[in-house]
């Protein structure tokens, strides 16, 4: 049969566009080169940045002994209890009896009694929340170097400096560490440095939890008093520190001093003693500085005062206790 030439020319223009439409589809299935670039990243995890372990958080402090906890199981308000941690860490629970959590994170002891209630046959699938409603210590101890020492609440999340707020801050002998004793690390003190501006070392700030004993320290001091320019104690925030150093923060001796009757009042283990110090010849350098202890005096008298044994010491004693202390600059 022949074809004419019109049909031949419509069934060739119909294939035609039947190419162009399978084209189109197959296309269509393909993502562009920018959506398959967004494609490819949506598929990717976005890395996630390292994140810092806080030193001390409520989940990671340990239950122990005298713990009022709420312990309650998702859908089964029957198993809902209140309890106190008994002095053998235990706490009485229906159905799986005593369990000892002392010693445990919250996270781990709700982990022990969802084994107990699933191993028992209890429960399936069982979901265990616990809430500490009161621990045994519900403040923070602060002791030392502070103006009121004692005991103080410690609500919601509090800091180390809230707390040494709350005591009235420090004292003029505090010195320049604190010791920090969390309740569940006892054997574990932590040593926090202090600058003389708090504001400097953010990162002493650490959290506090109830049951932490804190420890203000006092500094070490010395004493310098007698006829001196401006007789004070002054705080150490280093061991070493010698007679021309002390002399020197004092402002100097006066013109009236006695140089010859100079005395360090040291106190040992054997008591209170007396070491005469060769102050003039230090001041020309005619014999050796000496090194001076914490909580040494060095006593100046005037060239009026004749030294007899024990009265300078008594002197010296006195005027100590009634120096204004001076932080070294």
């Amino acid at each position: 049969m022949r074809w004419s030439s019109s049909r031949l020319v419509r069934s060739c223009f119909f294939s035609f566009l039947l190419l162009i439409a399978l084209a189109q589809g197959s296309l269509a299935q393909q993502p562009a080169p920018g959506e398959k670039a967004r494609a490819t990243t949506n598929n990717i995890a976005p890395r996630s940045e390292p994140s810092h372990a806080p030193l001390q958080t409520a989940s990671s402090l340990r239950l122990q002994a005298g713990d009022l906890i709420d312990v309650a199981v998702y859908n089964v308000p029957e198993l809902t209890t209140k309890a106190r941690i008994s002095t053998k860490g235990e706490i009485y629970l229906p159905l799986i009896d005593y369990v000892n959590v002392a010693g445990l994170t919250s996270e781990e002891a709700e982990g022990l009694i969802q084994k107990q209630l699933s191993d028992g046959g209890f429960v399936k699938n069982p979901h265990v929340t616990l809430f500490v409603d009161q621990y045994a210590s519900q403040g923070a101890s602060i002791l030392g170097e502070v103006v009121r020492p004692g005991v103080y609440p410690v609500p919601g999340q509090q800091r180390l400096f809230d707390l040494i707020s709350s005591a009235g801050g420090f004292t003029e002998k505090a010195g320049r560490s604190i010791t920090v004793t969390h309740r569940d690390q006892i054997d574990r003190p932590i040593t926090v440095p202090l600058s003389r501006n708090v504001s400097d070392n953010p990162e002493s700030n650490i959290p506090i939890l109830p049951g932490d004993t804190i420890i203000v320290r006092k500094a070490d001091l010395v004493y310098v008093v007698g006829d001196v320019g401006r007789p004070s104690g002054f705080l150490m925030d280093s061991a070493h520190l010698t007679v021309l150093q002390a002399i020197a923060l004092a402002g100097g001796t006066t013109h009236t001093a006695n140089l010859g009757g100079a005395r360090i009042i040291h106190r040992g283990p054997d008591g209170l003693t007396e070491i005469p110090v060769e102050l003039k010849k230090i001041l020309r350098a005619k014999a050796p500085d000496m090194t001076m202890q914490p909580d040494d005096i060095l006593f100046v008298p005037t060239s009026a005062t004749k030294v007899f044994a024990g009265r300078a010491m008594e002197a010296a004693m006195q005027a100590a206790t009634a120096a204004s202390i001076v932080a070294i600059p």
